[in-house]
């Protein structure tokens, strides 16, 4: 995993780690992950079944993807769903709030973390839904 010095605003090193996956495809240009100072900003984890590639479009079906790819790519990195402090959830149609609140409750069944859920126009691939999260390395 590459490691990464940057300048913070005080003039010492800021160290990114990239963090990867083997069974999750990236999808564009851009890290799955990013490490820096403890904190895992994890990019958008769109409903595609990394066994298949796959994209899951189906709302219920492809909630409990997106929930549980972020399961792997956290689990592959030694971490868990208890380590996300932060979640934030486009949503293509707001109408199906209720339908992912139910399996995210599934997924975080106890202390869940922080959440912002937006209604957007539109996402990669026309998918009905993207999470994108933040964990802590340790609590």
């Amino acid at each position: 995993m590459p490691f990464l010095s940057l300048p913070n605003n005080t003039g010492g090193p800021v160290e990114k780690k990239i963090i990867t996956s083997i069974k999750l495809p990236v999808a564009g240009p851009y890290s799955l992950a990013v490490e820096a100072n403890g904190l895992i900003f994890i990019s958008g984890q769109l409903p595609i079944n990394p066994a298949t590639g796959e994209i899951v479009m189906d709302i219920r079906p492809a909630a409990r993807q997106v929930l549980a790819n972020l399961q792997t790519l956290l689990e592959e990195n030694g971490l868990s769903l208890n380590n996300v402090v932060k979640t934030t959830i486009f949503l293509k149609n707001m109408d199906d709030f209720a339908v992912v609140n139910e399996l995210y409750a599934g997924f975080f069944t106890t202390l869940p973390p922080a959440r912002s859920t937006v209604e957007v126009s539109a996402l990669p691939k026309g998918v009905p839904l993207e999470i994108e999260a933040v964990a802590v390395r340790s609590l």
